[in-house]
């Protein structure tokens, strides 16, 4: 460890940053956002506040010699009424795209939610400091991916060695949009979340719109990827619309048009993968809203469960059947004029055969496995030749 005198202190800009799509200056440093100031305008909702704000794919990148890194930060931690703690975030570093070490930040503020309820209440707490020592004494790439769970707000960075952005990587850039499960929930890490494993396969830089319970068909999230650069473009619609009992059949099509409709305004010819949910038993053929199970909390598991009716189907009522079906239809019917759009049932990537060996273990999310099989499974098939991302499928209509 370099004594006090040693280190440098290097400001926090958008140059060090990737993955966020806006910083804000805070009262102790900087947050990075995952949706625009304009977008976040546009809702009071606090489940998407939360999300947005927690960091999935967000990560520092700086060319150094440094052996020794210091970055303090200001964690927010969720805390659930009558529910186990949850650990704190994990921040991983990578040394020239290589796995070089994983820590947490202790303290920091608490966010307590009553799911019963419906009430969430913040309690202050003090910044801590994230050290990682020992590093290789040459110049080399950093990178040190934030919590994709935990609201960060970064504050300093100090190393024993000037430090310089990262150059450009070269690699296409691909936007995607999602769920929670893209988020990353139960995933044991920020660069093990599915789509942070399938970028990584892939050969691609990632820019993760994964929103926990917030993939809703919001048109400001569909003007945010409008308006976001990117050589490749994937969206996964579905369970959140069901969970929260959005909308009805008769919404839910032209919705979705709408939402297409915007991301090819800046996107006209990118190619554009659309993304129909991953196998969920408990809402297959039963309708939302989704909710709390907590007979088990006693043993310290928190489950969901459907709490529709599955004759309510006849009247418009979503399930994720019906939404794969409608999803599958309105990619078919848009092929002649979007030749670079194609449609991926997600039963590909995790169906009934994968959650009889791996199982949903709160009903609902993949765990640190699933998220494995999800991310293989979607590099193979976005991917690889043949692949709707691969360079000789261009233009090719199709589904993948």
């Amino acid at each position: 460890m370099t004594t006090e005198r040693d280190w440098i202190t290097t400001p926090l800009t958008e140059e060090l940053l990737r993955g966020a799509l806006e910083l804000e200056r805070t009262a102790h440093g900087i947050l990075p956002h995952r949706l625009p100031a304009r977008a976040r305008a546009q809702s009071a909702d606090p489940q998407l506040a939360m999300a947005e704000s927690q960091p999935s794919g967000v990560r520092l990148a700086f060319r150094t010699r440094a052996t020794a890194v210091e970055l303090d930060t200001l964690p927010t931690k969720r805390s659930y009424v009558n529910v186990p703690p949850r650990p704190d975030g994990v921040y991983e570093l990578l040394v020239d795209g290589n796995p070089a070490g994983r820590a947490s930040v202790k303290g920091g503020n608490t966010l307590t939610i009553d799911m019963s309820a419906g009430t969430a209440q913040v309690q202050p707490g003090a910044a801590g400091t994230l050290a990682f020592t020992g590093l290789p004494e040459r110049v080399k790439d950093v990178e040190i991916w934030l919590p994709h769970n935990e609201t960060t707000e970064l504050i300093a960075l100090r190393t024993d060695a000037p430090v310089e952005p990262a150059p450009d990587p070269g690699r296409k850039v691909w936007l995607h949009h999602g769920s929670s499960i893209s988020h990353g929930s139960d995933a044991a890490g920020p660069t093990t979340t599915w789509p942070a494993l399938a970028a990584s396969l892939g050969g691609v830089e990632l820019i993760n719109l994964g929103l926990a319970g917030s993939a809703l068909l919001d048109p400001f999230t569909a003007r945010a990827l409008r308006d976001t650069p990117a050589d490749l473009i994937s969206v996964k619609i579905g369970i959140n619309i069901v969970n929260a009992d959005l909308m009805r059949l008769r919404a839910f099509g032209p919705a979705v048009h709408g939402f297409l409709d915007t991301i090819r305004e800046g996107h006209p010819t990118t190619p554009l993968l659309v993304v129909s949910p991953i196998w969920c038993p408990i809402h297959e053929d039963t309708p939302g809203p989704c909710a709390p199970d907590f007979s088990r909390i006693s043993e310290g598991l928190m489950r969901f469960t459907a709490a529709g009716d599955p004759a309510e189907r006849a009247s418009g009522k979503l399930t994720l059947g019906v939404i794969r079906d409608e999803l599958a239809r309105i990619v078919a019917q848009r092929a002649d004029e979007d030749p670079h759009m194609r449609y991926l049932d997600g039963r590909e990537l995790y169906g009934e055969d994968d959650f009889a060996e791996l199982p949903l273990p709160d009903q609902l999310h993949p765990d640190a496995a699933g998220h494995r099989r999800i991310g293989e499974r979607f590099a193979e098939r976005a991917f690889a030749p043949g692949g709707p991302f691969s360079a000789d499928r261009a233009g090719q209509p199709g589904r993948a």
